[in-house]
């Protein structure tokens, strides 16, 4: 079977290993999935999801009944005060940078405590000048790196003390960097222990590629605010765009009147015939994670199985949908991306190459052959162009698709 697909016999035996090896793992993924599901059915019926919710508004977007209660549904399965769930967002980097604009003023500090967060953010912190940064803004940017790959609470607990600290950011995936992706056990040990020194302090989740990855989501272990993106976990391969920011209301609100304009808030946006896609979106977002979740341990298991460095390992807790591959060479790193591409149903003739992206400073590859243009909860792979060459690798709409691409990537590195 594999073989009219262009996968050698070799690694077709080296597939079938690996499932026969990967059953116990599975379960466990089954298991949060199922709670997941849970949490998102109770918040339908709750708010009694109907077909007039999938209706649209054009122009202001005034009293958009199916909008405002996709915000209710997503606080409720995020166990959050309120919610902003708006296809205005372009990208997740795009709803962080409204959530600080919205909620940090002049001579504030925010202070990430998980090292440097995504290259994406560096103009917009002001690590990259750029005369629209927080930096341009008088706002300070201080960090603490990881220890160990976990929270250096003695250093955190000392800044923090101090009040100019205004906003602390966590991010839970790893970005491009080596580091381990942060459990929602790491986030709840650093932000009890953040909380007897400075209550008021806001602490703010870069919550991209993890939800519904573990059973509980940062604001359950009290996190004030999380944001993250559509067109990765929470939209399950059908939100065309958008992004999200959830928790305490008058934060919420901040950012609601960041996004449109002062008096205005929430009460605007029209959401065009998209509300059926984020709804039946988010329907489908725990299965369509816990494939992804499937398909990473699939490609942890082969790639180590083959000699190269993965993170995590096909048996660690998980707390985000990336894999890491560490190839220690550009030629194989290109040809994997490469590989992915033509495994995939969208593009599949498609060859990407590095190039300059906007908001990076190295050369980037992306393969995706996504439905939807840069979905990074369909299989894609991406990485930048510098040593020791990792690719990131993150999404599969359901298990069979992406341990397809990833046999076509493995295929097109050994020939």
């Amino acid at each position: 079977m594999y073989q009219e697909f262009g996968i050698s016999e070799k690694i077709e035996n080296l597939a079938n290993e690996a499932e026969a090896n990967l059953q116990s793992e599975f379960a466990k993924i089954d298991v949060a999935c199922t709670k997941n599901s849970l949490k998102v059915l109770t918040a339908f019926q709750k708010h009694k999801i109907a077909e007039v919710h999938f209706g649209s508004t054009t122009g202001y977007g005034y009293d958009d009944i199916g909008r405002d209660t996709i915000e209710k549904v997503f606080a409720d399965v995020l166990k959050a005060e309120d919610s902003l769930v708006r296809t205005q967002f372009i990208s997740g980097t795009h709803a962080i940078t409204v959530a600080l604009f919205a909620c940090l003023r002049p001579k504030d500090t925010m202070l990430s405590i998980c090292g440097k967060p995504y290259d994406t953010l560096d103009p917009i912190i002001g690590l990259q000048e750029n005369a629209s940064s927080l930096k341009a803004y008088q706002i300070n940017y201080e960090q603490i790196d990881l220890k160990n790959n976990d929270f250096d609470i003695p250093a955190i607990l000392e800044r923090v003390k101090k009040k100019d600290v205004k906003l602390i950011e966590i991010q839970r995936s790893r970005g491009y960097s080596l580091r381990n992706s942060l459990t929602i056990d790491k986030m709840e040990n650093v932000i009890r222990e953040i909380r007897k020194v400075n209550p008021e302090v806001i602490i703010m989740v870069d919550n991209c590629y993890g939800e519904f990855v573990q059973e509980k989501e940062p604001i359950e272990v009290g996190a004030d605010m999380m944001v993250g993106s559509l067109i990765k976990n929470l939209g399950g391969g059908l939100a065309p765009n958008g992004a999200y920011i959830a928790g305490r209301k008058d934060l919420v609100a901040l950012c609601a009147e960041r996004l449109t304009a002062p008096g205005q808030g929430k009460e605007v946006g029209p959401t065009l015939g998209i509300n059926k896609n984020i709804l039946q979106g988010l329907y489908m977002a725990p299965n369509v994670v816990a494939s992804s979740l499937k398909t990473a341990v699939f490609t942890s298991y082969l790639m180590e199985k083959l000699g190269y460095k993965v993170q995590p390992k096909f048996h660690e807790i998980r707390a985000d949908i990336v894999q890491t591959i560490e190839f220690g060479d550009e030629e194989k790193l290109v040809k994997y991306c490469q590989g992915i591409q033509s495994g995939s149903a969208i593009d599949s003739v498609s060859v990407p190459m590095p190039w300059d992206m906007p908001g990076y400073t190295d050369k980037v590859i992306m393969a995706a052959g996504a439905f939807t243009m840069g979905s990074s909860i369909e299989l894609s792979c991406d990485a930048p162009i510098r040593e020791p060459f990792i690719a990131f690798q993150q999404g599969g709409l359901t298990y069979e698709y992406g341990k397809l691409g990833v046999l076509k990537a493995i295929q097109n590195l050994e020939n």
